[in-house]
């Protein structure tokens, strides 16, 4: 009779346990039955809501939605920050231009860009163009036609920017729209404030002193609100990024319709320019 007792105990407690595990697992969104499909849970880093970004943030980096045509993009903008190049503006005065030219050599060793390495690390920190130039630019062009480049280009956008972001949202409650807006921002302007500008970071802290995100209990679009809201004053401290519009009637725009999820199709206004992305093909 004892033994007959401890076995039913410790099959209530088994099925206690299995209980509990499942209901974990179904609070995590694992077996949701449309955890495969919901776009809320799979995120930025699915691989359409990916392609909407890069078109996204092109019409606002290069007024087109062709994010794939700006490899060879490259200027000086006058920002201070040197040559702005790529398909998320790398800079040669942020440093991070440099570090596309070293993973693209340590792919192609003889590239042509690869001679300019001690220029670049000379020109961090600054404008200057010493030792760049036309040649310099004439070479980025050029070897953006490699799809080594390509791939570099690719791969230090997502390790510096749309990586941390997406994860950085993720971690603060955020759905798709909102981890596109932690993108978006990263991308003008990265992580750590610099000499006249300031950060992703100190746009994220000076939002939270405004509302709670919703990793903390508070409500989403609030939240976004007041981190556009941030966003907004930081940029009008840049001369050069004084124009609000990517956030004023685009990111706004898809918050005030309640499109977290950033589902198209999109209509937007970049500098005056109108845009749209039609509906997501059906699966």
């Amino acid at each position: 009779m004892i033994h007959t007792l401890r076995r039913l105990l410790l099959l209530i407690l088994a099925l206690s346990v299995l209980a509990l595990c499942a209901a974990c697992t179904s609070a995590s969104g694992a077996s949701t039955p449309d955890a495969s499909t919901s776009g809320a849970l799979a995120g930025l880093d699915a691989p359409a809501k990916k392609e909407l970004a890069m078109r996204l943030v092109s019409s606002a980096e290069n007024s087109s939605l062709d994010w794939k045509a700006q490899y060879g993009y490259i200027e000086d903008i006058g920002d201070g920050r040197g040559y702005t190049a790529g398909i998320v503006g790398f800079c040669t005065g942020c440093g991070d231009l440099l570090m596309v030219v070293e993973r693209f050599t340590t792919a192609r060793p003889d590239n042509a860009l690869a001679p300019f390495r001690a220029a670049l690390r000379a020109a961090k920190g600054s404008a200057s163009h010493e030792g760049l130039g036309r040649a310099f630019t004439e070479a980025w062009k050029k070897s953006a036609e490699d799809p080594a480049m390509r791939k570099a280009q690719n791969t230090e956008r997502d390790r510096l920017y749309f990586g941390p972001a997406v994860t950085r949202a993720k971690a603060d409650g955020l759905g798709t729209l909102g981890q596109f807006i932690y993108y978006d921002a990263y991308v003008m302007h990265g992580y750590g404030d610099g000499k006249g500008s300031v950060g992703f970071r100190t746009i994220r802290e000076q939002a939270l002193r405004k509302a709670e995100s919703p990793g903390r209990g508070g409500d989403e679009s609030a939240y976004l609100h007041a981190f556009l809201d941030a966003r907004v004053a930081a940029m009008r401290r840049e001369p050069s990024h004084s124009d609000t519009s990517r956030i004023d009637t685009e990111q706004r725009v898809f918050l005030d319709e309640g499109n977290l999820n950033l589902d198209a199709p999109l209509a937007w206004k970049v500098y005056g320019d109108r845009y749209r992305i039609g509906a997501e093909p059906a699966e």
